[in-house]
C-alpha cells in the first residue's frame, strides 16, 4: 500500500476543496431549483443590491444628463452598458482560480460556442432596448418613465410562457391585467405632466417608446432565461455565476458597440467636448456624470442577470417593479416632478400586481413543496 508524502496529502485537500467551491457555485435550474431556498442565497442577495443601486440611480443620472443640457441620445444608450469591463477583474480572479485547483488545461472562457451566438443576440437585442429607453427618458419625467418600465413584468410573464413555459396562475393574470390598466390610465392622461420645452409629439413619441422598451426587455429577460437553461441541459455545460459574468460581457461589448456605431454615424464623439463645456453642472461634472451612469447601469444588468441566473426572467421583473417606488420617491425629491393622482393610481397598480403576483408564487411553491414525492416510477 502506498503511503501519500505531506506534499501529496496537500495538494490532494486543496483539489477536494477546490471541487467543492465549484460544485457550490454550480446551481440547478428549471424544476430542480426549488430544492435550495432563495432566501439561503447569500448571491441573491447580492444581485438584489445591485439590482436597487441600478434601478434607483440610473434613470436619475439619465435624465439629469438631458435635464442639465445633454441631447446625445445614442450616447445615452451607450452608458447603459459602457460599464462592462468593471468585470473583467472579478472574471481575471476566477480564471485564475480555477487554474489553481486543476492540473489540466484551463479554457479560459466557460462560453459554449452555441451560447456565444446567442448571447450576442442579446446584446443586439439589448443596444436596441437602450436606445429606445434613452429616447423616453429624454422627453418623459423619471416618474412617468418607471411606472411604464415597470409594465415589463407583463411583457415578462408573456414571453417567459412562451418560451420557456411558465405556468400562468390567475394571481399573474391578476397581474398582468393591473399593469396593463395603470399603463393605460397614464396614457389616458398623456401630457398631463409634459416637461417644459417638450412638445406634445414628442411627448407621446417619448411615451410609446419606453412602453417599447418595457416589451423588448421582458423578451430579453425571458431569452437569457431560455439560453441558460439550453446550456445547462448539454452534457458538460454547468451553469456557473462566472459563466453569468461572462454573458453580461458579451452583452454588455455587443450593446455597447451598437451605440457606438450609431454614435459615430451622429457624430456624437465629436460633439461631446462642445456639449461638455456647454453642461449646467460644468466639464467636469459632465464627465462624473457620464461615468457614473455607466457604473450604477452595469450593476443593475449583473444584479438582472443573476437573478435571472438564481431565480427566474419572472423573478427579475418582479424585483424591478417593486423597486418603482424607490425611483419615484428619488425624482419628486431631486427634480421636484409632479406626482398627481393618475400616477398614485398607477403606482398603486403596480405594486397591486406585483403583491398579486408574488402572492400566487409563495402559494403554488408551498403547494409544491407539500405534494408528496410519487417514487413508484424512479426505476422506469
Amino acid at each position: 500500500m502506498e503511503v501519500e508524502t505531506p506534499a501529496q496529502t496537500q495538494r490532494r485537500a486543496h483539489q477536494q476543496a477546490c471541487m467543492i467551491g465549484t460544485i457550490k457555485q454550480q446551481l440547478p435550474t428549471g424544476a430542480g431549483a426549488a430544492a435550495k431556498p432563495l432566501h439561503h442565497n447569500p448571491l441573491l442577495v447580492v444581485n438584489f443590491l445591485l439590482m436597487i443601486i441600478g434601478t434607483a440611480c440610473g434613470p436619475l443620472f439619465l435624465r439629469a444628463y438631458f435635464l442639465q443640457g445633454g441631447n446625445r441620445k445614442w450616447l445615452s444608450s451607450l452608458l447603459q452598458t459602457a460599464g462592462w469591463p468593471l468585470l473583467l477583474a472579478p472574471l481575471s480572479a476566477s480564471f485564475l482560480s480555477r487554474r489553481r485547483c486543476s492540473a489540466a488545461t484551463t479554457p479560459l472562457f466557460l462560453m459554449s460556442p452555441r451560447l456565444l451566438v446567442a448571447t450576442v443576440g442579446i446584446g443586439l437585442m439589448t443596444g436596441l432596448d437602450n436606445l429606445l429607453y434613452a429616447y423616453g427618458l429624454a422627453y418623459l419625467p423619471v416618474s412617468t418613465s418607471s411606472i411604464l418600465i415597470s409594465t415589463q413584468l407583463a411583457f415578462t410573464a408573456g414571453f417567459a410562457l412562451l418560451l420557456v413555459r411558465q405556468r400562468f396562475t390567475a394571481f399573474s393574470v391578476n397581474a398582468v391585467v393591473l399593469l396593463s390598466v395603470g399603463a393605460a390610465m397614464l396614457g389616458m392622461n398623456a401630457g398631463g405632466d409634459r416637461p417644459a420645452g417638450v412638445s406634445r409629439a414628442q411627448y407621446s413619441a417619448g411615451f410609446a417608446m419606453t412602453l417599447g422598451a418595457a416589451a423588448l426587455y421582458g423578451l430579453v429577460l425571458a431569452v437569457m432565461e431560455l439560453s441558460q437553461a439550453r446550456h445547462a441541459a448539454r452534457a458538460g455545460c454547468a451553469v456557473t455565476y462566472t459563466l453569468v459574468m461572462e454573458m453580461q460581457v458579451v452583452i454588455g461589448f455587443t450593446a455597447t458597440a451598437f451605440s457606438a456605431v450609431g454614435m459615430l454615424v451622429n457624430n456624437d464623439f465629436h460633439a461631446m467636448p462642445r456639449e461638455a463645456q456647454e453642461f449646467g453642472l460644468g466639464k467636469a461634472g459632465y464627465y462624473l456624470l457620464l461615468a457614473g451612469s455607466a457604473i450604477v447601469y452595469q450593476f443593475f444588468f449583473l444584479g438582472t442577470i443573476g437573478a435571472v441566473f438564481y431565480g427566474s426572467a419572472l423573478l427579475a421583473g418582479v424585483i424591478m417593479t417593486v423597486l418603482v417606488p424607490v425611483t419615484e420617491v428619488l425624482a419628486v425629491l431631486f427634480f421636484h416632478e409632479p406626482f398627481n393622482g393618475t400616477k398614485g393610481v398607477a403606482l398603486a397598480l403596480s405594486l397591486w400586481g406585483f403583491v398579486s403576483y408574488l402572492y400566487g408564487e409563495v402559494r403554488a411553491k408551498a403547494r409544491q413543496s407539500d405534494k408528496p414525492l410519487n417514487t413508484e416510477h424512479l426505476d422506469a
